[in-house]
């Protein structure tokens, strides 16, 4: 409020609309672009494709064109000496032709468009010839402001003018957030300096050092807190030593086995052994595509935890996943001495008291269960491994309730299907080691995906009809439930019926967000049995149960699903030992974007070039399958899809300073330890990075 320009309602829309409540939060409110003012164009070089352009004339003349009760269009027409072009006004029309005068020359500036056979900038900014120091303009700051803003006549220019304001006043420099051997071991820019050329820069060069700063210190704070976090956790909890590789695990190994280990398998085996057996807590994320075998290697820790003593658990987060799970393992384990039980929602009254109370006695040995485990009544003998399917579903809080159920925390896998690209799990998941399984069991076939117009269908039919009779079964997968007013989708509940007329010899199962747990899970079961042959669903089977049977997915609308959610899909084929097929229908009008997204799908069954691909072209706010919402963490400059060299040059600064001052006490840091302090208590949710 004390900023010459802000008034009272000022400031109020500002905190309400964009968080501004101080100088700090203006200086730290940073352009999404610049446009190059350096430049004047003539007329005669115009065209209607190009972007922000300037030029410097006269206006000849105004003229009004009537657009109905109380509107108006006002038309300027506007010469440089060489070529003539008009200035249209919408809204404030009046304002124009009020403060601007025939005659007198102005620098016009705009996105030109051709209207009527002529050059036409719609809304232009003018500024007096007079005002303007030539040589000082270069890279002008574009700033985001919100509908509500811009009709109180808060204008991105409006804020490069306060920001100017404020730059002006700081007369002294900025504090410094950064000691100066992490500044000259990067060659990285002052702190004031970077926050002046941010917002004012001089040229392209001095720009791109200024955001290198600023991303990398907003970076490396980051991933301090997250290896402070885990540097702590490894120092404040001692792990169960699981020192025997015994019968149980042994007996599965050469006898049980269903297959030859792939290398990965092997590797990661390794990485678990290894974590198991050294006194400190496992904390692994592992990620492997749909189909890899993360459940396997799951078994085998487990039976390692059995080996020593301890009981395990495993925790899906739907019922049909936990059951299948269930079953799985019973399939894998065969007639071993190993008791397997499974507690969901649905295990009630006698059955459940029993269960509780054998489990409590420590002869339970392997429990799978959902959210179900969390609950207080749940209490084991000696807990020493727990494994977390799809991680994205159980909060931080819901992982710290399990550590509860022991003496000392158990050991934590979290496995998840959804490949998160290195630079991302390092910030998501970064206080876990990350292990990965790259390559498919043999035998399994890569599933074949094609491309189809929805002006196709017909061919598609007969092929689907063909598989059909072969005795496979198939998915459509639609992106809405009904119909939309505001979106034109084909929608599950008119394909549904469409697609009963068209199979009317095949039985259909319909699946969707909407139903309730038990019909949806009774419908899911229908088609595991194969009681019905073709499956209409939404998204809800992106993750969901195995039917190795089914050999087609086709999704309707594909250009509506991202990258990663669209291989979660495909997924779900490919399961069995035939050919399986994902068939992309789309519209034949695609934006280069989602041209793009589909020519991936269609080149590589790679989760992770496929979710490289997906945080370059969506960012990481909005990458599918994590279901992290908001875990960009508020993060102002730096974009973690693009900026991957900045994280890991942060990163490991963060982790040579953890090691050289694990418990945060040296001197030589305690500016850092200060700026944590602080940021931790802005709103960035720290809790999501921790």
């Amino acid at each position: 409020m004390y900023l010459p320009g802000v008034g009272p309602n000022r400031k109020k829309m500002l905190s309400e609309q964009l968080g501004i409540n101080s100088f700090g939060d203006l200086i730290n409110y940073y352009p999404y672009k610049y446009v190059d003012r350096s430049r004047f164009y003539s007329i005669a070089e115009l065209t209607g494709d190009m972007p922000y352009v300037q030029v410097c004339g006269q206006i000849l003349s105004f003229e009004t064109f009537d657009m109905g009760p109380r509107k108006e269009r006002v038309v300027a027409h506007f010469s440089d000496g060489r070529g003539v072009m008009d200035l249209t006004w919408f809204n404030g029309g009046k304002y124009a032709k009020k403060n601007y005068s025939v005659g007198k020359r102005y620098v016009v500036f705009g996105r030109p468009t051709v209207f009527n056979g002529r050059i036409n900038v719609v809304h232009p900014e003018i500024e007096d010839t007079e005002q303007i120091e030539r040589g000082n303009r270069g890279l002008q700051p574009y700033y985001s402001t919100t509908e509500k803003m811009k009709k109180m006549g808060i204008t991105s220019r409006s804020m490069e003018k306060l920001i100017k304001t404020l730059v002006e006043k700081l007369t002294s420099p900025m504090a410094e957030t950064l000691p100066n051997f992490i500044i000259e071991r990067h060659h990285l820019m002052g702190r004031d300096e970077a926050l002046r050329i941010i917002h004012f820069p001089h040229d392209a060069r001095a720009l791109e050092k200024a955001r290198e700063r600023l991303k990398f210190e907003e970076l490396f704070f980051v991933q301090l807190n997250i290896v402070r976090y885990a540097s702590d956790h490894r120092r404040m909890f001692r792990g169960f030593v699981f020192s025997r590789i015994g019968e149980l695990f042994n007996g599965f190994y050469h006898e049980h086995l269903p297959f030859a280990l792939t290398e990965a398998q092997k590797r990661v085996m390794r990485e678990i052994r290894t974590d198991v057996g050294s006194g400190r807590q496992m904390n692994r994320l592992l990620q492997g595509d749909v189909g890899s075998g993360k459940t396997l290697v799951a078994l085998m820790a487990m039976l390692i935890a059995l080996d020593n003593g301890f009981q395990a658990c495993i925790m899906a987060p739907t019922e049909i996943l936990a059951e299948q799970h269930l079953q799985t393992i019973k399939d894998f384990l065969g007639d071993m001495p190993v008791r397997v039980e499974m507690l969901t929602g649905q295990v009630k009254g006698k059955q459940r008291k029993t269960l509780l109370e054998d489990l409590a006695a420590g002869n339970i040995n392997l429990l799978v269960g959902t959210h179900a485990v969390l609950e207080d009544a749940v209490r084991f003998d000696r807990l020493g491994l727990v494994v977390i399917d799809e991680q994205h579903r159980f909060g931080v809080e819901q992982r710290a309730r399990l550590w509860q159920k022991s003496s000392n925390p158990p050991h934590v896998l979290v496995m998840t299907a959804t490949p998160i690209p290195r630079t991302l799990a390092m910030t998501l998941y970064g206080d876990l080691d990350v292990s990965v399984i790259d390559e498919l069991p043999p035998g399994r076939k890569p599933v074949v995906t094609q491309h189809v117009f929805d002006r196709q269908l017909t061919s598609l039919y007969e092929g689907i009809r063909k598989q059909v009779m072969m005795g496979r079964q198939v998915y459509f997968v639609f992106p809405l439930i009904e119909e939309s007013e505001n979106i034109d989708l084909k929608n599950l509940e008119d394909g549904y019926a469409a697609l009963c007329d068209i199979f009317p010899t095949f039985k259909l199962s319909k699946v969707h967000g909407r139903m309730k747990p038990k019909e949806k899970d009774e419908e899911m079961m229908r088609f595991l049995k194969r009681e019905t042959q073709i499956l209409v669903a939404t998204t809800v089977i992106e993750v969901g149960v195995n039917v190795p049977n089914a050999s087609v997915m086709v999704i309707l609308d594909a250009q509506r699903f991202g990258l990663s959610q669209l291989h979660q899909l495909r997924g779900r084929v490919g399961r069995g030992a035939e050919q399986a097929y994902c068939i992309l229908v789309t519209p034949y009008k695609l934006s280069a974007d989602t041209k793009k997204r589909i020519a991936i799908m269609c080149e590589t069954n790679d989760g992770f070039r496929i979710a490289e691909a997906d945080l370059k072209l969506r960012g990481p706010g909005d990458l599918e399958g994590t279901q992290q919402s908001g875990m960009a963490f508020d993060l102002k400059i730096a974009n973690i899809a693009r900026d991957g060299q900045l994280v890991q040059m942060a990163r490991d600064e963060a982790q040579r300073i953890i090691e050289d001052d694990p418990t945060c006490e040296k001197t030589v840091y305690q500016m850092l330890w200060q700026r944590l302090k602080e940021l931790r208590k802005t709103d960035i949710n720290w809790a999501a990075i921790s």
